[in-house]
């Protein structure tokens, strides 16, 4: 399942962020994780994610370099820059919260459909 898309603003710079806390990535190296690593659910492509890299550079929450990898290759590796950091634990307080709050609806709703037909006449 896909995550549409006014989910996927908020979620996928939180995601990116969340993989270069870990380590720094380059683009499709973060493509292919956030793909596999999530069934397919915040799976996005590279004209997704490089605005999203961009957007969260001009934040100063990542930083680039270039680096030549061992195939001879030039990529563009990106980390969470001390900011990121910062910014990266306060979305995720908010984000548990969230989860949080949307779980105990979960909870409570199947408490009152439980009670409700355990009330209603046979």
């Amino acid at each position: 399942m896909r995550v549409e898309r006014e989910l996927m603003r908020g979620a996928g710079p939180f995601a990116v962020m969340k993989l270069l806390r870990r380590r720094e990535m380059y683009g499709y190296e973060l493509v292919d994780t956030l793909a596999t690593h999530t069934e397919g659910v915040l799976a996005m492509g590279q004209s997704t994610l490089y605005p999203m890299l961009y957007n969260l550079q001009a934040k100063g929450y990542v930083t680039s370099r270039w680096h030549k990898a061992d195939s001879g290759r030039q990529r563009k590796y990106y980390s969470l820059t001390r900011r990121g950091l910062q910014r990266l634990a306060t979305e995720t307080r908010q984000w548990q919260s969230l989860v949080n709050a949307i779980a105990s609806l979960g909870v409570t709703a199947e408490r009152s459909d439980a009670a409700a037909a355990a009330e209603a006449p046979a």
